[in-house]
């Protein structure tokens, strides 16, 4: 294999990337009572700790070449686990809208549905588009910078706004990259399958 080939993704479990990210998934509940508690500094503490972890663990995996399905499966997963905590925690105290939590939340049963409908046409997964990466940052980003302002009242006059718009503009690009998933699984659908004997029929005929 050469130096610039990628490599291969493997189908190990007890990796130490896989580790760091099943600490993180254990740390979403914690994340959550704490938010619910109204302890933002400590809920503070608890989400850095996950960010680095998840730092980490790519770096580790593509250091040690410990990339992994389970490692791509979790990754994803608790991105979105930390931020519907978020959502949750926060509108729990009536800090954010629950219409807020209902739209994110919305947006990822739609995406399930699609999986579904791509799954039942004999096709896996779409590729995670760069806009979805985009909003999922921009929400994982402006949700800590609104519990900053509640951990600390003195900073709430700047990351209140900042928070909020940072939010917001994840939501939107949230359903936009939703859009075009939806896009995506109606073009991908409407490819013709080729029949395995296909080939097999053209060469008996010209025998």
């Amino acid at each position: 294999m050469g130096a610039d080939e990628p490599k291969a993704v493997s189908t190990r479990i007890w990796t130490i990337p896989n580790v760091l990210s099943m600490l993180r998934l254990a740390l979403v509940p914690v994340f959550l009572w704490l938010l619910v508690e109204g302890d933002y500094i400590p809920a503070l503490v608890v989400l850095v700790t996950a960010s680095l972890t998840d730092l980490l663990d790519g770096f580790l995996a593509r250091r040690l070449g410990q990339i992994t399905r389970l490692g791509q499966l979790l990754d994803p997963a608790a991105d979105r686990l930390y931020i519907f905590a978020a959502l949750i925690g926060l509108a729990a105290r009536d800090l954010v809208p629950w219409w807020l939590v209902a739209v994110i939340v919305l947006r990822d049963v739609v995406l399930l549905g699609l999986g579904v409908v791509l799954a039942n046409h004999g096709y896996g997964p779409l590729p995670v588009h760069q806009l979805g990466k985009v909003a999922t940052f921009a929400l994982f980003t402006g949700l800590p910078v609104i519990m900053l302002g509640y951990a600390f009242p003195a900073v709430e006059i700047v990351s209140q706004p900042a928070g909020w718009a940072i939010t917001l503009w994840g939501a939107f690009l949230y359903w936009w990259a939703g859009f075009i998933y939806a896009i995506e699984t109606a073009r991908v659908i409407r490819i013709p399958r080729v029949a395995p004997d296909a080939a097999s029929d053209t060469l008996e005929q010209g025998g």
